[in-house]
């Protein structure tokens, strides 16, 4: 098996619900809430040509999937210091690929993050070549039901939208195989100034529940370069939520970056 890029790779690594890999040194804090995962089937030919160099489709069943995760961002911070109440506070929906790199590491791939704040968004775009959006969003809450809505401002397509709702169901003791690979990823690929990295994360294991998805009309798919997903998602989960490190980037050796 050939890594996009690349001539061979490692096997990958066992898919586990607690992190991979330990982080000796934060560079990023934050937590995920009120987290919706939303996943389709895709075709692992439509993804590969998405993916940065070095990594390929990571399959399941020889499917690839396409995620579409909407929560609440809540305190960024750096470098151990307090999270930022308000810019680092908000809304945000991503949609996102699986990867495998020629280590064997698991990741996920953003194809489009949007951010209901303009610095935040401004920033991971310039600085850390992360393809964010400025968009205006909301979470409501219903009962046990959760909706989201996102309208894309900047940069275009400007006025892509998503709107879904999820009624929230039982807690999940133990995920199905596929209900872990599609939450239990311990890293992203990125490039950045034309080079390969993978930035590690660390969590506590996901507290999911099942969910039923009420409603969905996204654009956001389409506008990330994908076919429109064709039927019902394969997997609709949510989660209340975890608190989040992330590590130094690891680069094309396996090993951190200056």
């Amino acid at each position: 098996m050939t890594a996009h890029g690349d001539v061979s790779r490692a096997a990958a690594e066992p898919i586990t619900p607690d992190a991979a890999r330990a982080i000796p040194r934060t560079l990023l804090t934050q937590s995920w809430l009120d987290l919706s995962f939303v996943h389709w089937a895709a075709d692992p030919g439509d993804v590969a040509p998405l993916l940065p160099p070095g990594t390929e489709p990571d399959t399941h069943d020889g499917d690839s999937h396409v995620g579409l995760v909407a929560f609440r961002m809540h305190r960024v911070g750096w470098l151990g210091l307090p999270g930022i109440p308000y810019l680092g506070t908000f809304p945000e929906t991503n949609v996102r690929l699986y990867s495998v790199d020629r280590h064997g590491r698991r990741g996920v791939v953003f194809r489009s993050l949007e951010a209901a704040r303009l610095l935040p968004a401004a920033i991971g775009r310039s600085v850390f070549r992360m393809p964010y959006t400025w968009a205006k969003m909301g979470i409501d809450h219903d009962g046990d039901t959760v909706s989201y809505r996102t309208a894309r401002r900047w940069p275009g397509p400007r006025g892509a939208r998503s709107r879904m709702a999820v009624r929230v169901g039982e807690r999940i003791e133990e995920p199905t195989p596929l209900e872990h690979f599609l939450t239990a990823r311990w890293g992203m690929h990125n490039t950045f100034f034309g080079r390969s990295l993978y930035l590690p994360n660390h969590h506590p294991r996901w507290p999911l529940h099942r969910a039923e998805l009420l409603s969905c009309e996204d654009e956001l798919i389409e506008a990330a370069g994908l076919p429109a997903p064709v039927g019902p998602p394969v997997s609709v989960l949510y989660s209340p939520g975890v608190p989040v490190r992330f590590g130094r980037p690891l680069g094309p050796g396996g090993l951190p970056t200056p």
